[in-house]
């Protein structure tokens, strides 16, 4: 079954829809470009996200204004508009208490909330994140022309059926991607949000600066960041991390922006997110590396299921599931159908 996508009204009256999943202590995703909630589940990049953060834990996200699910036609783009944002999802999903996790541009808006509601967040997860905008941190006329350029790239190309345009961003972000998840990131783009909507969010982006908001926050801080990621720059980690009292800094050895999950410093997102909040129901394996998602794709297996029919009942794409049977037996040990079903057997998996 697949979440309920429902809605709430920000301070501005703008619709935000939002949905929740899983169970467990509360986890708040806050929203950023590039989503889609009646997407998001079947897609190659993001699949793995949310049964990872939905494991063992409630999971709140919601698709940030001007895009996906909530309202379309926003034209107000700033933190204190994101935060608002934030503000009327936690409001409609009746949360007192909560872990909030804050990627890329949405780590500034993590940081203005937990700033501004010291007393509602347990937990702080900065993933990718920058406390300063492009045009903030980088102010040389080059830098300048480069961040002009990628606007007019996506007035320009962003609604077009010819991706091309659009792919300069999904080489930014997942440079390391299969040609599938590419495709699917240039669609992404185009369908989560108009030209002229990415354009103004972009622009709003390059004009963050929450430097001087890092140390009012009080909430125990995790920090992680891939070293070479193109899209944040790693010294924006660093800025985050060093600005906030006790925050802890993980580096993560890749150049992915959003972390696939084949790639070894998905693993140690995962591990040390679990590690930090709790939660992360594991399945009772031998290794207890199997995420509730792999637990329920080895349910099947061993229940003699394809992979297309696997797919088709936990509503993902082949090449998802593919992926998933892949990690199982990477962590098991195991090579074969028969050894995994007879694995899942001896546990009660079945």
């Amino acid at each position: 079954m697949q979440p309920t996508v429902r809605f709430c009204t920000s301070a501005d009256g703008t619709g935000i829809a939002f949905e929740s999943r899983g169970s467990g202590p509360t986890l708040v995703r806050v929203g950023t470009w590039l989503t889609h909630l009646r997407h998001d589940g079947n897609s190659p990049l993001w699949s793995h996200w949310i049964d990872a953060l939905s494991a063992g834990r409630t999971l709140v996200r919601y698709d940030e204004r001007g895009s996906g699910a909530s309202d379309r036609d926003a034209a107000r783009f700033s933190i204190e508009a994101w935060v608002e944002d934030l503000e009327a999802v936690v409001d409609a999903a009746g949360l007192e208490q909560f872990s909030l996790l804050g990627m890329s541009n949405a780590a500034a808006v993590a940081v203005a909330y937990a700033a501004r509601h010291p007393g509602r967040v347990n937990r702080l997860v900065l993933y990718g994140g920058f406390a300063q905008g492009r045009l903030r941190h980088a102010t040389s006329a080059r830098a300048r022309a480069e961040a002009d350029l990628l606007v007019d790239l996506i007035r320009t190309g962003w609604g077009k059926a010819n991706p091309a345009f659009r792919r300069i961003f999904t080489t930014l972000f997942v440079p390391d991607a299969t040609n599938e998840q590419m495709a699917w990131f240039d669609e992404m783009q185009r369908v989560s949000a108009s030209s002229v909507t990415a354009a103004l969010m972009r622009q709003a982006r390059q004009r963050i600066d929450v430097v001087d908001l890092l140390p009012r926050v009080e909430t125990p801080t995790l920090v992680m960041h891939a070293r070479d990621d193109a899209v944040a720059p790693f010294e924006q980690g660093r800025i985050l991390a060093a600005g906030i009292d006790g925050a802890r800094l993980v580096p993560l050895d890749g150049r992915n922006h959003i972390l696939l999950a084949d790639e070894p410093a998905w693993s140690a997102f995962t591990r040390e997110l679990d590690g930090f909040l709790g939660g992360g129901d594991r399945a009772g394996t031998a290794t207890g590396t199997l995420t509730a998602r792999q637990t329920d794709v080895l349910r099947l297996l061993a229940g003699g299921r394809s992979n297309a029919e696997i797919a088709e009942a936990l509503h993902l794409s082949e090449h998802t599931v593919h992926r998933h049977i892949a990690n199982i037996y990477r962590a098991l040990g195991l090579n074969t159908r028969a050894a995994a079903s007879a694995y899942a057997a001896l546990r009660g998996i079945l």
